[in-house]
């Protein structure tokens, strides 16, 4: 998909073949094994990726998820939209991702502590404050960036808060890093409707995905007074088309560990959800959940992509067929997370640290000049909010790459 979509921006860039591979293919990928004990006594081996996009820019910046499916190829995707979505926002990094495969869901504490451990000490060689930067993703956590810290502290011999993001502001984290992602979906919607000419009084959203992001871009929406009428997670949904009490919800989930079950609305499934007539959809959970299958039936006024590639090229090309519904891309939409990273660093690199106020008038400033940007350039190009986005990221990266030249 990655692939695809590079080949489609460096068509319309008119980007030169010489080019291409450079600017398409990972610096670095890392694939490690990690045996750890298990709590019963067993060894066990785990499969850890990491890959580093382009070191161009600065820094590579990328989370790490730990989930079952993990694969290099998903990790190297996600890599590359990561420096599309750097470059957008003219942040000073390169993108990367990590990944381990593990279902975090069945493992205990103590064992995710000592795989955490291994992995970093691992990557040990590949990271720092000034090469690779890690955050959390699917199945961690700001815990798993306060072992990584330390992990990576200990060999170093003094603590170094700047080698990862999203960890608990009691060690360097940032406040409003939790809340980012989700708050700049919300956002960006609100953008949107102005830009479509949609009121937020009366109009109603579908959230699929009701982890970090999608319940905070639920709560973001709900303040500008729109109803969410239904939510989703790995276990099932919920609707009901009055709207859900956001506050009974969380309170459910924090008990329940999930949406389902939910009394006060009747349960749906994800598919269901995706193409429940709603003003604004906004699929906030894995990649590829809008295909060609489902593409045609989505009833919505606004698609806000706060989950990295829900879309499929075949489900892109339905959807530019359907000029009612307006787009907004993933690396524009949840581009939120990685731009307050980026100011948690700063904030560490420097010892001197922001209050929340000033992290969220931060953020939606450079959300707004990356909205404007992506807007402009697809209404005077007459092309797709996604390629608008993607060329305008990709375009930099290419740039800086001419500029510094190739080594010889």
């Amino acid at each position: 998909m990655a692939c695809r979509q590079f080949d489609l921006v460096a068509d319309h860039l008119q980007i030169p073949e010489s080019e291409r591979s450079r600017i398409k293919f990972p610096k670095r990928s890392m694939t490690v094994a990690l045996p750890i004990e298990r709590d019963d006594g067993s060894v066990e081996v785990f499969a850890g990726y990491r890959v580093q996009h382009h070191l161009t820019l600065g820094p590579t910046k990328g989370g790490l998820r730990y989930h079952p499916d993990v694969t290099l190829g998903e990790v190297a995707a996600l890599a590359m939209w990561m420096s599309w979505k750097c470059a957008l926002t003219s942040l000073p990094y390169g993108g990367a991702k990590g990944g381990i495969a593990c279902d975090p869901r069945s493992m205990s504490p103590a064992e995710l502590e000592r795989l955490t451990r291994r992995y970093t000490q691992e990557m040990i060689p590949f990271i720092g404050p000034q090469v690779d930067i890690m955050a959390p993703d699917v199945g961690t956590s700001e815990q798993t960036m306060a072992w990584m810290m330390d992990t990576y502290s200990v060999h170093m011999g003094y603590s170094v808060p700047s080698i990862v993001t999203g960890k608990p502001v009691g060690l360097g984290g940032s406040v409003g890093r939790r809340e980012a992602t989700g708050r700049g979906v919300g956002y960006l919607i609100n953008r949107s409707m102005d830009t479509v000419g949609l009121n937020s009084s009366g109009a109603t959203a579908a959230v699929q995905g009701f982890g970090n992001v999608g319940s905070v871009a639920a709560f973001s929406l709900a303040k500008y007074g729109i109803k969410i009428i239904a939510v989703s997670d790995v276990n099932g949904g919920l609707f009901n088309d009055r709207g859900l009490d956001l506050w009974k919800l969380e309170q459910h989930v924090a008990q329940k560990k999930t949406v389902a079950g939910f009394p006060e609305a009747e349960p749906i499934t994800n598919e269901q959800l995706l193409t429940t007539p709603c003003d604004i959809l906004v699929p906030a959970a894995l990649e590829r959940q809008i295909t060609e299958a489902n593409a045609a039936k989505i009833q919505c006024r606004i698609l806000a992509e706060a989950a990295n590639g829900p879309t499929t090229p075949e489900a892109d090309a339905i959807l530019e067929q359907r000029p009612e519904i307006f787009v907004i891309p993933d690396i524009l939409c949840n581009v939120g997370g990685v731009v307050v990273s980026y100011f948690e660093w700063v904030q560490d690199l420097q010892s001197f640290f922001w209050t929340e106020t000033e992290v969220t008038d931060k953020l939606f400033r450079i959300l707004e000049g990356a909205f404007v940007q992506t807007l402009t350039m697809s209404r005077k190009r007459k092309i797709s909010m996604r390629l608008a986005a993607l060329s305008l990221g990709v375009r930099r990266v290419q740039e800086a790459k001419r500029v510094r030249g190739l080594f010889p």
